[in-house]
């Protein structure tokens, strides 16, 4: 299907139109047309016609006409077909299908999963078997299954979010193929090369040597990605990728909160050459912090996903220097140096002009995550106090060396220093300055590379000790540090032995001086971890999983193959590291899909000899009946032609055009008197049959197009779950409206209730409750239980509730409780205590139904009987959280969302149709120890 998208079943036939010239000698000839004459007898004579008549020619057009209607015969009896299913070649080899399951398949699955559907089918049809080889699983057993059991391991196939690589998968193919011997292999390519395509595409063609190959590319969703958000001082930016630099594209990127709540949007727009663009949020500092979650709309993939953290907030960062010439001369001054070195990542505030120690006392008293002393000599005993604190609390404390440090005692720098300063250089020194000579392997600074132009004429020196070494985190070239940290509490010390200025070195005039800063203040964002190469402990520290991404870009529970990580990781995601959140749900670190450098590429085919196919969502058509009703209708359009030429209508009406009229008037007069036919009943034959063929749950159909939809993909999987974990297996669940429908087919109706809908009409109310009265169960939600005002009866008081109260004002209700403990409901298949939905809060109401008056209260028992109750009311939208979409994720989200609560929902759901259809049968359950007991004596 590589071009026209339409195919034959029978394509010989085509031959037929070879045989058009024929037809169309044979067809221009038609019987002379009938001449009328005067009837004098004398003029018999002359008109007698000769023995041999020339017959008349007919007109192009006509001819033209009846070719048309042969040709179409033809095109119908060789089986067209639209938008054919794809298949593979027609051989009986086994079919090996190579499926790609990274994220950048996600938001194209559903046709990935399509194309594979169908390959399977063709190959069941024609008995050859079907191995399945996701190229995320390469340790994963390639075997022949039959099409059945395919069908089945592909439904439980689902795209990874991380990138996958493709040459691990090579080593079991190989070992399939020579297995097997000749096969026809299939790859469902979604077109990206995240790493080694090439290297793919040269083992694939080497392993699959002369074997067929059909590679499916194009006709589905592109991918894009999101990957380097930045937080700038004027707006927050984030590059959008795509793999192949086609036409014209765009899309929004949204902006989500913690909690899941938008904070803004940004449109993005690619042209026809650019594979990667920008998205740009121009909002304030204070709303882009909220930012956790950037997302394309519309995309469901993982890779349309980046996490952010608190490396990504833009943090207020305070300066306090102690030198006095940063007034006189402010472009000279420390501040000046490290206020445009801090400035494109965290909003710089400046100490007020005044004593340091004020300044850092406003610093403390706002609660900023990073201080910046540049040459503060001694501090008073209240501000060391507050400091040490501030510090153990998470707070990141960076000093400059200076003047004043050099001379003071203070203990907040994280090693012992030398009393006094070391000048380089001077006229009265032996030493010369001295260049950095490398940055720690563990420290913050690992992997800066190490510049050669920068000088250092002075410096205060660390009093020699052990653990000089593994606090150094740069050094110069004669051994000496140039920058310590330490970790002290929660938070971190770090002290540039140089001024924040020119005097005692060029470090703060060179690019290397904003890349350590920004290595400090991503720390900063971590207070408590030490952050990346923070030396001095005995261990890195990691962080577990809170909460992880799955293929499509949504959040659920970490999956059991996910492992802990180092609180300072920064790559993309892995098996063993999937995206998401890990550490503590205050202060998570995240991990995307991709990393901050990594781009996305359109992979290679041009070294594979294979065959081109692409998706398609469009379903096959047969054209035989559109073609056969158009050949038809040109015939009849023929013969009217023809008796329009041969006088034969003309003469008709002319002959009999009274009796022509009284015809007429007679079939207009019967068309107009008969009946107007009535629309089909729904309780007819063939809505009878489809109802009681299969058993089926039902659901009545409110109007409103938004609850109806969420309610028919409830019952769905709802009907799915039970044909999973039950032996029942329901129908397709149908829409019922009470008013004309026969209900009594079905033995439980779905009832959503909304808010302020008019009450039903009187017929329907009649049919409820004849419906109940006849055996039948419904179940009434009000979907609101959130919405319950607080107080003991405030379940009672909500909107849907005054509307479900104004439907049952007209029907036969008994009387209502709470689900007892020991109610035949809450065991019918599983043990439940509550029927929680897409809300837990709400409770469940059934028939009371009479007790024994020696009953203990305490334990009531199950009713006797096998009366199922039946009426039953809720407010937590069960169908809310039945509703999957067809990819089989949910389609809303739970509240308060508990790991197991849509489990419980559908488990609550198959103890409701258990009892519906079972009834009280296993009441006898309650007399279980009394019976044992007897048994024991």
């Amino acid at each position: 299907m590589g071009g026209f998208p339409l195919a034959f079943a029978q394509p010989l036939l085509l031959l037929g139109l070879i045989s058009l010239p024929v037809l169309w000698w044979l067809l221009r000839v038609m019987p002379p047309r009938p001449q009328r004459i005067a009837f004098p007898p004398t003029r018999l004579l002359f008109d007698i016609t000769p023995k041999e008549e020339t017959p008349s020619r007919s007109p192009w057009w006509l001819t033209l006409l009846r070719l048309l209607a042969a040709a179409l015969i033809i095109f119908a009896a060789a089986g067209p077909i639209w938008n054919p299913q794809t298949g593979t070649a027609g051989s009986n080899a086994p079919l090996a299908i190579l499926m790609d399951d990274g994220w950048s398949a996600a938001a194209s699955w559903d046709a990935r999963v399509k194309a594979a559907d169908e390959l399977i089918a063709n190959a069941d049809s024609n008995r050859r078997g079907v191995a399945l080889v996701p190229l995320s699983e390469p340790n994963r057993d390639i075997t022949l299954l039959p099409g059945g059991t395919a069908r089945v391991a592909l439904r439980q196939l689902s795209p990874k979010p991380y990138a996958i690589d493709r040459v691990d998968t090579l080593p079991a193919l190989e070992r399939f193929l020579k297995a097997t011997g000749d096969s026809e292999i299939v790859w469902l390519s979604d077109g990206v090369d995240t790493g080694r395509g090439a290297d793919f595409t040269q083992g694939l063609a080497k392993a699959i040597s002369d074997r067929t190959l059909t590679i499916y590319d194009g006709g589905a969703t592109p991918a894009h990605a999101l990957v380097a958000a930045e937080n700038a001082a004027a707006k927050m930016t984030v590059k959008v990728l795509r793999a192949n630099s086609g036409g014209p594209d765009g899309g929004v990127v949204r902006g989500l909160d913690q909690k899941g709540s938008p904070v803004g949007e940004a449109k993005f727009l690619f042209t026809p050459n650019d594979r990667e663009t920008e998205a740009s949020f121009d909002l304030p500092v204070e709303l882009r912090n909220d930012i956790a979650r950037l997302e394309i709309t519309g995309e469901r993939s993982a890779g349309a996903v980046q996490l952010l953290d608190k490396r990504w907030r833009r943090r207020a960062i305070g300066i306090v220097s102690g030198a006095t010439n940063d007034t006189a001369q402010p472009l000279l001054a420390s501040t000046f140096y490290l206020t445009r070195a801090l400035a494109p990542f965290a909003d710089v505030r400046l100490g007020d002009r005044g004593a340091p120690q004020q300044a850092i006392t406003q610093f403390l008293d706002q609660k900023l995550p990073m201080i910046v002393l540049a040459d503060v000599g001694t501090l008073s005993p209240e501000i060391r106090e507050r400091l040490n604190a501030w510090i153990d609390a998470g707070g990141v404390l960076v000093r400059f060396a200076g003047p004043r440090l050099a001379q003071g005692d203070d203990d907040l720098v994280p090693v012992k220093l030398r009393r006094g300063d070391r000048s380089l250089g001077g006229s009265l020194t032996w030493e010369k300055p001295q260049h950095l000579a490398s940055f720690a392997a563990d420290g913050p600074f690992a992997g800066l590379p190490v510049p050669k132009d920068i000088t250092v004429n002075r410096q205060v020196l660390a009093e020699p000790n052990a653990a000089l070494a593994s606090k150094s985190w740069a050094s110069l070239v004669d051994g000496t540090p140039l920058v310590t940290g330490e970790r002290r509490g929660k938070g971190l010390v770090t002290l540039f032995h140089v001024s924040a200025d020119m005097r005692w070195s060029d470090l703060p005039l060179s690019g290397t001086f904003v890349e350590m800063l920004r290595r400090v203040v991503d720390i900063s964002g971590y207070t408590s971890t030490p952050g990346a190469g923070v030396a001095g402990e005995t261990g890195a520290e990691t962080v577990a999983p809170l909460r992880t991404l799955d293929g499509f870009g949504a959040f659920t529970p970490p999956p059991s193959t996910a492992k802990p990580l180092a609180a300072d990781y920064r790559d993309r995601a892995t098996l063993d590291h999937p995206p998401g959140f890990y550490g503590p749900a205050d202060g998570p670190l995240a991990v995307n899909a991709l990393a901050s450098a990594d781009r996305i590429e359109p992979i290679d085919f041009s070294g594979l000899k294979a065959n081109r196919a692409s998706y398609t969502n469009a379903e096959p058509r047969d054209l035989r009946g559109i073609l056969l009703s158009t050949a038809l209708a040109l015939f009849l359009v023929d013969a009217i032609i023809v008796a329009l030429l041969g006088g034969a209508i003309a003469a008709m009406f002319r002959r009999r055009a009274v009796s022509a009229a009284l015809a007429v008037a007679f079939a207009l007069g019967t068309v107009m008197g008969s009946p107007v036919p009535s629309r089909a009943d729904p309780a007819s034959d063939d809505f009878a049959v489809k109802a009681v063929s299969q058993t089926r749950l039902a659901y009545v159909v409110t109007g409103n197009a938004d609850v109806d939809s969420i309610v028919k993909s409830g019952m769905t999987g709802l009907t799915l779950f039970l044909a999973q974990r039950t032996a029942l297996e329901a129908g397709e669940p149908v829409g019922v409206d009470p008013s004309r429908d026969e209900l009594s087919f079905f033995p439980l109706i779905y009832w959503p209730i909304i808010p302020g809908a008019a009450k039903p009409p009187q017929e329907a109310i009649n049919r409820i409750d004849a419906y109940m009265k006849q055996g039948g169960t419904v179940l009434f939600d009000t979907r609101d239980a959130v919405e319950a005002p607080p107080g003991p009866n405030g379940e009672s008081q909500t909107p849907g509730m005054l509307t479900l109260r104004n439907i049952l004002s007209s029907l036969d209700v008994p009387e209502l409780e709470p689900v007892p403990r020991e109610h035949v409901l809450t065991k019918t298949f599983y043990l439940l205590r509550d029927f929680p939905g897409r809300f837990n809060s709400g409770p469940t109401w059934v028939e009371t139904l009479p007790r024994d008056d020696g009953d203990d209260a305490a334990s009531r028992p199950a009713r006797g009987g096998d009366g199922v109750s039946p009426i039953i009311i809720t407010s937590n939208d069960l169908a809310g959280a039945w509703a999957m979409r067809p990819d089989g994720q949910p389609m809303l989200p739970l509240t308060p969302g508990e790991p197991r609560q849509r489990e419980f929902a559908f488990r609550a759901g198959v103890n409701i149709v258990m009892y519906t259809l079972t009834g009280n049968y296993k009441a006898d359950q309650v007399h279980a120890p009394a019976l044992i007991e007897r048994l024991g004596q």
